[in-house]
């Protein structure tokens, strides 16, 4: 029997996919419980239009995340902190900082959970880091920490 997957079933396949499976298979596990529908015409149309609005879909978050990459190649991030004796920074600059200038800045709201930061700053300077905006985006920003 040909069926479409309405969920991930594991050890079957993932949700979307059309199987030929065995017929009791379909009929005592899968369309029982949910996790499967007949594949017949009225069926198979409604996934193909389900598909391609997950394409169009996909398609506007990547083009989002390239023009939010190219808004963070332009600018320059600046961090002005209080600094002690010989310009050491009390604490360390982490990317929930990070995030916060950015999007006071440049009003772009980026989580913070993307920014990579192996560890905090905690030293002046300017650093060059990293943020995954998309798994096929990553973009690279400057950051460049200065005395208050």
């Amino acid at each position: 029997m040909k069926i479409i997957l309405t969920q991930d079933v594991k050890k079957v396949g993932k949700k979307g996919d059309i199987l030929e499976v065995k017929d009791g298979y379909a009929r005592n596990a899968l369309l029982p419980k949910g996790l499967a529908v007949e594949a017949s015409a009225v069926n198979l149309n409604q996934r193909k239009l389900e598909q391609n609005a997950m394409d169009k879909k996909k398609q506007a978050e990547l083009d989002e995340a390239k023009q939010i990459e190219a808004k963070l190649k332009e600018k320059e991030i600046k961090l002005a902190l209080k600094t002690g004796e010989g310009g050491k920074i009390f604490g360390s600059v982490t990317s929930k900082e990070i995030a916060e200038t950015i999007k006071k800045e440049l009003g772009l709201d980026i989580d913070k959970k993307k920014i990579q930061l192996k560890e905090g700053i905690k030293s002046l300077g300017t650093q060059t880091i990293a943020i995954k905006l998309h798994p096929q985006v990553t973009a690279s920003v400057t950051v460049s920490i200065v005395q208050a």
